[in-house]
């Protein structure tokens, strides 16, 4: 890493095929490309607040997770974000495991959206 990037902070952070987007990029893709996302939160999590569109799929309950996401196209991008970005992290893992290709993780999670 360069002196710059290490001052100034990258722009995005690559795992893998995971890309964690700071907030803005991350409004801005879902809102151009008309993206609903899934926050991976619990579902009284969810219900205290979300990012208008957003699909709850908890992560803690892991046969619901596995089944819904079993359904989707795997080469279509999934947006995910929970409450701090720990727990999308590691959903974004078992995503990449089931098979997708893309996943988007909001930096931050819902607590960087507001």
């Amino acid at each position: 890493m360069s002196f710059l990037s290490k001052l100034f902070g990258k722009k995005e952070e690559t795992t893998g095929n995971i890309k964690v987007l700071n907030k803005n990029e991350y409004a801005t893709q879902i809102v151009s490309n008309n993206i609903k996302p899934f926050d991976v939160r619990t579902p009284s999590e969810f219900n205290s607040g979300h990012i208008k569109k957003a699909i709850n799929v908890d992560f803690f309950n892991p046969s619901n997770f596995n089944n819904y996401f079993e359904k989707l196209d795997k080469e279509k991008p999934v947006y995910i974000y929970c409450r701090s970005g720990a727990r999308s992290k590691k959903a974004a893992r078992k995503l990449l495991h089931m098979g997708f290709a893309q996943v988007y993780d909001l930096k931050g999670g819902y607590n960087s959206w507001n």
